[in-house]
């Protein structure tokens, strides 16, 4: 359900679902941003983006797809990895970032649930919930690793720059390929594989 039905039929889940997404997305670009800038890259501080101002981060596609097909993504942050300090270890925790900002943000959620044993369906509870289910799955979603999605870089990270070049070439089809492998439900056990992964470190550290 995108999140204009969701606005019509029930504002309140709307309020409750909207700002955890949207923080969480934009929490993600920063992340990258901020490692970037003290590995020796300001091309994010000089653009403005090194801020929680939701303007500065939106994508108006990105916005259109969320609100109606409840799937959708921000501006990403730009980064000049050539101005890095160190280019392979730069590259490894820049694209890193975003998913460790979604993965403290969720574990942060669910100690929160833990210690306040919040109402189920009281709006507390709810948004812990949300915010908590939100950034495992962004981190789950962004740890697949084909091009443009973090994990590909992660993994670029590990290759020689022959390979890095060769693999970088899929980027420009990289989002039809995930969009069918989606359709097709390739990438769900992926997902899932990483979402387990993810609640079993949060389990660990509670």
């Amino acid at each position: 359900m995108g999140l204009l039905n969701l606005l019509v039929k029930d504002p309140m889940t709307f309020v409750l679902l909207a700002i955890p997404l949207l923080y969480s997305i934009i929490i993600h670009e920063l992340a990258h941003g901020w490692v970037a800038y003290f590995m020796g890259d300001s091309t994010a501080k000089y653009q403005g983006r090194l801020t929680l101002n939701p303007l500065k981060h939106l994508d108006p596609v990105g916005t259109a797809m969320l609100f109606i097909f409840g799937f959708g993504w921000a501006r990403p942050v730009p980064v000049n990895f050539q101005h890095l300090r160190s280019a392979r270890l730069g590259l490894f925790l820049v694209s890193s970032a975003g998913i460790i900002a979604n993965m403290i943000l969720a574990f942060l959620a669910v100690l929160l649930l833990h210690l306040l044993s919040p109402s189920p369906s009281g709006s507390t509870g709810l948004f812990l919930y949300y915010l908590a289910q939100i950034n495992i799955m962004l981190a789950s979603f962004n740890l697949i690793p084909i091009p443009p999605l973090d994990g590909s870089k992660i993994l670029m990270g590990f290759m020689s720059e022959r390979l890095q070049y060769a693999f970088s070439r899929l980027e420009p089809f990289g989002f039809f390929i995930i969009i069918g492998l989606l359709y097709l439900g390739t990438l769900n056990p992926v997902i899932q594989f990483f979402r387990w992964s993810i609640l079993a470190l949060i389990g660990i550290l509670l």
